[in-house]
């Protein structure tokens, strides 16, 4: 994704682009990817995409891709069928979906692609439902994705140049796309995989700091999609990424693909959402006259996003294009997009079926049942443990350190969650952040709420006190920018000094407050406090609900809460935030079961949640018809 006049950025036609490249291919024994049963016919692969004229071909055949995102890393596996099966109901023909390398390398050297990232699977999947693929590896995906899909660990080089031909980052992409390329190669389309395209990268032209890093990517992708000895036959295209019909853009693509395929590979669907803004809505006949256009004129399409999902746990990035201080994107992605968050259809789903049933010889399959949705009685809060009752020891400083700089995780540092900077104070004064909180840090004094530092607030006047007091900043990452050139400097936590009384403070115990499974699980079966005692802030609220049958999918609701992050089960649905615009999240009903269900919630501040309303927490389903009517009040 890229920035767009929604945000009053203008960006130019060359930035608009990326890079395709079509997988052509020698003859090889494979399956047909048939309307009904693609695994039970066979065809001899003669020639994969190309796009050596005015219209891709396929087979040697006119082919137009019709295609639409949807983000395994942002649907539970439980549901991938699901989405896949109503993204072919629709009409679409291809699948696209990123890749994001810091969920499949958490820590440099250690890889991943099981269970909920086991993209070969979901390749695997794609292939049965008969639907084509165009594989986007990254490295950088944006995607309003933390750090748009680069590992943090990537920052523990002071030196480190992202996106760029820099000895470090290219040694780090080439191991991870050693591993991917395992997984990748047997799903090509000369193997008798799905996979006919690739990207690469993801709108360089926005960044564009090296010259000669398109170059080394393309190279890299060369590896992966041909065979290793077929690079004569493959085909590069650009394509373009808009919302309104742009013309202007289009004739660029014309002037320097003279017949080529044009192809939309970003017509974006809807929007992300900020914390703080406005939910965003595009008019579903604003976007139907749109996809109408583009098909009119022989383009082909993919939608940014068919069905957007969910950001779970900490992986929604932060925008900055055109901001004083950079803002974090909220925990859902559903985007606006054709299919909902929770996989339910939408006006802009029925009425982009009727057109894409116009592109089709044969009546499209019948609409899959919805999944269905089911409200909870309350759960009520029962128990609380304090955060500084979760603690350990975890380093000695005598200046501050950055998140990802911290000796844990193997070295690797912390990625994500909250970072807590104890010192030792002995006067008031005024504390001066100097611009060094990264992103947002509540103070305390001897565990005593006192103020809240962050880009807007930077100064804070203290009390003066007896004796020496404990100062302590707990420090939130709310998400590393996703877009723009500012990727080299996201580093969280504190990322430089703090000053009292312009003197800055020195010999730092420093906590790591991660949030991973380990540091949950950890304090599971810690000794906690009933509500009835006066909760410390900040502080972890746990209460339980019972499912008496078949698990359903749900929203949560924290009415009167502040700030936080809420697990069910361990599983971490994401953040909430009081201003807005999202006031529940998704719970997925394959990640509840029969009987007791445990809810555990991080509250960073007190709020009116201590009685009443407050110490329940709502699980609700809202259908689909309600929650566009309840978006205009903010609830989604």
């Amino acid at each position: 994704m890229e920035s767009s006049s929604l945000f009053g950025v203008r960006l130019s036609l060359k930035q608009r682009y990326v890079l395709l490249l079509c997988v052509a291919v020698g003859a090889v024994v494979a399956y047909r990817f048939a309307r009904n049963n693609p695994g039970d016919r066979k065809m001899r692969r003669l020639e994969g995409l190309r796009a050596n004229s005015s219209q891709f071909t396929l087979e040697t055949k006119p082919f137009r891709i019709l295609g639409g995102s949807i983000h395994y890393f942002r649907v539970p596996r439980a549901y991938w069928e699901d989405r896949l099966l109503k993204m072919k109901a629709c009409g679409l023909n291809t699948l696209t979906t990123y890749v994001p390398w810091n969920l499949h390398e958490p820590e440099r050297g250690v890889f991943s692609f099981e269970d909920q990232l086991d993209l070969e699977a979901y390749l695997q999947l794609a292939a049965k439902l008969g639907l084509w693929v165009i594989l986007r590896p990254g490295p950088y995906i944006c995607s309003e994705w933390d750090l748009g899909g680069l590992p943090s660990w990537l920052l523990r080089d002071p030196n480190m140049k992202l996106r760029t031909t820099y000895p470090g980052f290219i040694t780090a992409v080439n191991s991870f796309f050693n591993q991917l390329m395992k997984k990748v190669v047997p799903h090509q389309y000369s193997k008798g995989g799905p996979i006919i395209a690739v990207q690469v990268e993801n709108e360089y032209g926005a960044y564009a700091k090296d010259k000669d890093y398109m170059s080394f990517i393309k190279e890299v992708r060369n590896e992966i999609i041909n065979d290793f000895n077929s690079r004569k036959n493959l085909h590069s295209l650009q394509t373009i990424n808009f919302q309104k019909l742009n013309p202007d853009a289009i004739s660029y693509l014309d002037a320097i693909q003279p017949q080529k395929p044009k192809m939309v590979m970003e017509y974006w669907s809807g929007w992300f959402d900020l914390w703080g803004n406005l939910h965003h809505v595009y008019a579903a006949e604003d976007m139907i006259s749109v996809v109408t256009e583009i098909l009119k004129q022989d383009m082909s399409i993919n939608l940014y996003m068919f069905h957007g999902g969910t950001n779970f746990g900490f992986m929604s990035g932060a925008f900055s294009i055109g901001l004083p201080a950079p803002k974090p994107m909220v925990t859902s992605y559903d985007y606006d997009a054709p299919l909902s968050e929770a996989g339910d259809y939408t006006t802009k789903y029925h009425l982009l079926r009727n057109v894409f049933s116009l592109y089709h010889t044969q009546p499209l399959p019948e609409l899959p049942r919805l999944l269905e949705k089911r409200a909870y009685q309350p759960a009520v809060i029962q128990q609380h443990l304090s955060l500084w009752d979760t603690l350990h020891f975890t380093d000695k400083s005598e200046r501050p350190v950055n998140m990802e700089n911290l000796p844990v995780n193997n070295k690797n540092g912390q990625s994500y969650g909250y970072t807590l900077y104890e010192t030792i104070i002995t006067s008031g004064g005024v504390l001066n952040s100097r611009n060094n909180v990264r992103d947002r840090a509540l103070v305390f004094v001897d565990k005593h709420f006192v103020g809240l530092l962050d880009y807007n607030t930077q100064e804070l006047a203290l009390l003066d006190g007896k004796g020496k007091r404990t100062l302590g900043l707990l420090v939130e990452n709310c998400g590393r920018v996703n877009y723009g050139k500012t990727l080299d400097d996201q580093r969280k936590g504190l990322v430089g000094d703090i000053e009292l009384n312009k003197q800055p403070l020195r010999d730092f115990i420093i906590h790591s407050v991660d949030m991973k499974p380990g540091f949950v699980n950890r304090f599971v079966s810690f000794n906690y406090y009933p509500v009835s005692f006066r909760p410390s802030f900040p502080g972890f609220f746990q209460a339980k609900f019972s499912v008496n049958s078949f698990p359903k999918d749900t929203f949560i609701k924290l009415p009167g809460w502040s700030k936080g992050v809420v697990f069910i089960n361990g599983k971490n649905l994401g953040r909430y935030w009081s201003i807005g615009p999202q006031q529940t999240l998704y719970v997925p009903g394959p990640w509840l079961h029969r009987g007791d269900n445990q809810v555990l919630s991080l509250m960073l501040l007190t709020s009116a949640a201590l009685s009443g309303e407050g110490l329940k927490l709502h699980l609700l389903y809202l259908h689909v018809s309600c929650i566009f009517q309840l978006f205009c009040q903010c609830i989604y």
